[in-house]
């Protein structure tokens, strides 16, 4: 059996992996692995939507990471729309990607990379960073307040198991989990969820 390669496609590096949402989900036809950014990532936007969790974007001093090819059956401007819908989480469906925006440095933007990987249009989103200083402390602290604040599955530390899951490592990534485990003193990120989730409940009863 040949498959031939889609026109289009959207090169995922973060949460996008796992939870594409369910417009984008609707028209993937393949999802490709083992495909790393031609940029560097680093874990260096605050995402309100996330508690103010460290998410990965663009970063110049970052590194190279571990992504997935999301090969679409739709055309560039009907992606274009959905990955900027899924990006901000605006459930109106007729609300289409604006465009770029040089007043406003921290909208979504949808970038484009011609003839990547076998595709002939790949599409990724860009967001400024603002975390600073960017250092595994800060990030660590960031990640562990976040539990408390954001949606359960949502917080910082969920979002670094789910990246060291689809091989994501960051130039500051083994650090930022050390930082965790040390100023929780625990074993693990699983641990650390579990604990900080306790801390936000005390009445609940989660495991990890």
């Amino acid at each position: 059996m040949t498959y031939d390669a889609p026109t289009v496609g959207i090169l995922a590096y973060g949460s996008l992996i796992d939870e594409p949402g369910d417009e984008l989900a609707a028209v993937i036809e393949q999802v490709v692995r083992g495909i790393d950014t031609p940029f560097p990532v680093e874990f260096a936007r605050k995402s309100s939507s996330r508690g103010d969790a460290p998410t990965l974007v663009p970063y110049p001093e970052g590194a190279p990471v571990r992504a997935a090819m999301l090969q679409l059956a739709t055309t560039v401007a009907h992606a274009t729309d959905m990955l900027w819908r899924r990006e901000t989480r605006t459930s109106d469906k007729t609300r289409p990607y604006p465009g770029t925006r040089p007043d406003r440095p921290n909208a979504v933007r949808v970038e484009q990379l011609r003839d990547f990987a076998g595709v002939e249009m790949v599409l990724y989103t860009a967001i400024g960073a603002n975390v600073a200083p960017l250092t595994a402390t800060r990030l660590a602290e960031l990640a562990i307040a976040s539990v408390s604040k954001a949606r359960p599955g949502l917080d910082g530390i969920s979002y670094l198991l789910s990246a060291k899951a689809n091989g994501i490592a960051t130039s500051l990534s083994p650090a930022y989990e050390a930082e965790i485990l040390r100023m929780l003193q625990v074993e693990s990120l699983e641990d650390a969820l579990t604990l900080q989730r306790g801390a936000a409940d005390p009445s609940s009863s989660f495991t990890s």
